[in-house]
């Protein structure tokens, strides 16, 4: 049983670790793009690949509890890439 137990926290910390790795590059990528002012043109394609992912998964007809939940998601991070209040638009 510990052996299992110890393969189950050896599993869990590398898994964490990927995360906590990807979630810093992303941070980094995203400042130097920021500082590079290229920031605005990555939102503007997020944005553009999220609504063709949310229009996918409607079309689709997500199924099961976790289908409607990444619908859902993917729904609100289009809304928001769009529509931020916080963004400076330039010529609206």
């Amino acid at each position: 049983m510990e052996t299992v137990l110890n393969i189950l926290l050896i599993r869990f910390g590398i898994i964490a670790g990927i995360v906590v790795v990807v979630g810093l590059a992303g941070f980094a990528l995203i400042v130097s793009l920021r500082r590079r002012g290229k920031g605005e043109r990555v939102r503007e394609g997020a944005a553009a690949l999220a609504k063709s992912a949310a229009r996918a998964m409607d079309g689709r007809g997500a199924r099961g509890v976790r289908g409607r939940v990444g619908g859902e998601v993917v729904r609100q991070a289009a809304r928001w890439l769009d529509e931020d209040p916080g963004r400076k638009r330039s010529g609206r």
